[in-house]
């Protein structure tokens, strides 16, 4: 079967890459900066109509959740990793005279037993204040991030972000939400999952999960099973027990109303192995539809191959052919439980959301009617 087009994204706010320099127009600049259980990853962009400019980013592999499993602390080595490329972004937001910012850590530093200490080394050795952010916040970021993947068609949603340290799955009913307004109505949510009055229509959260498992830490949670595909049935057969408590609509037909988005590193990388990308083209991947059946396919193209010819493959990089395993071993438990002829790919999460946030709350994005 053909690989699906992108879905026709709405016009509001989407990320646009932009040679754009600091100072060439009126807007002030926003950064957003995203430490996870593996990456740290920062945008820098400006607000251009109802969209906004990537005017510079960054993105580094720290592992900083490394050893947590075992010991409940961050390591050594892992923060002073993290910290050299934390120093790497305040030379970006120092360089571009960033106004605007927000600097999130998520669920290594949510477990860690260390991280108030971490958190205080980092301010001290780079001048960032990082804000370690709870969970509801994290999945609420995911979510208005993917809002212009929404289909029009849409009446039942189901926002997944596979994190390093935890994923974030989010229903959402838009049955009555008129369907030219349901990415606004998922915009709207930035302020909060609880229902506000609101003389627009409203998206409802039927019901949200943080599982305490994300790449990092459901890999390291099977590093010794020694047989590749045993670990990985073993993977996502215990991701599928922790959704057991997640099933807001188990009883109701999965039907074309129904869309699932995935946000992350590993959907994005399936969606590269499936067109078979050997160089990322975020706009063919951003936006794409996958079938079960797709993505299955991959999937099995992975155990095929085994570590070893994993490592080699370019359409799934040397950052992530260590991660790839248990993060699709996450994306078939999740499947198996709602399985989809129409899962979005999105290229995008928590540095968007965090960028929308600000921007909405500043008032400078034209057409978001809030």
């Amino acid at each position: 079967m053909a690989p699906k087009e992108p879905i026709e994204k709405a016009t509001f706010p989407h990320v646009v890459e932009s040679a754009i320099e600091n100072g060439s127009g009126p807007e002030a600049l926003y950064a957003a900066l995203d430490l996870g259980t593996n990456s740290c990853r920062m945008l820098i962009a400006q607000p251009k109509g109802a969209q906004f400019h990537v005017i510079d980013s960054f993105a580094k592999s720290v592992q900083l959740g490394s050893g947590l499993e075992k010991t409940g602390r961050l390591s050594r080595d892992s923060m002073n990793r993290t910290i050299q490329a934390l120093k790497v972004c305040k030379q970006k937001l120092d360089k571009y005279d960033v106004k605007y910012s927000r600097l999130i850590a998520t669920e290594a530093c949510r477990r860690a037993k260390n991280s108030k200490d971490f958190i205080l080394k980092v301010f001290q050795e780079t001048g960032l204040k990082l804000n370690i952010i709870d969970t509801e916040e994290e999945a609420r970021l995911a979510v208005i991030s993917c809002a212009p993947l929404v289909s029009s068609k849409s009446e039942q949603l189901l926002v997944v972000d596979i994190g390093g340290g935890s994923t974030e799955l989010v229903w959402i009913d838009l049955s009555a939400v008129p369907s030219h307004e349901r990415p606004k109505s998922i915009m709207r949510l930035h302020s909060g999952f609880n229902s506000i009055e609101s003389p627009f229509p409203a998206a409802r959260v039927v019901d949200w999960i943080s599982v305490p498992l994300g790449v990092a830490t459901l890999r390291d949670q099977f590093n010794d099973v020694e047989d590749d595909a045993a670990r990985f049935a073993l993977m996502s057969w215990y991701f599928e027990e922790k959704l057991a408590d997640f099933a807001p609509y188990k009883d109701n037909k999965i039907d074309a109303s129904f869309q699932i988005i995935g946000t992350s590193g590993t959907v994005t990388t399936v969606a590269s192995s499936h067109l078979g990308l050997r160089r990322y083209d975020r706009t063919k991947v951003d936006g794409l539809r996958m079938t079960t059946d797709q993505i299955d396919k991959v999937i099995r193209s992975y155990l095929v191959m085994g570590p070893d010819e994993r490592k080699k493959d370019p359409r799934i990089g040397r950052d992530r052919q260590a991660l790839i395993m248990s993060g699709s071993a996450i994306l078939q438990a999740m499947l198996r439980s709602w399985p989809t002829d129409k899962l979005t790919v999105a290229d995008r999460g928590l540095r968007e959301g965090l960028l929308y946030a600000q921007m909405s709350a500043n008032g400078v994005l034209e057409d978001v009617i809030l």
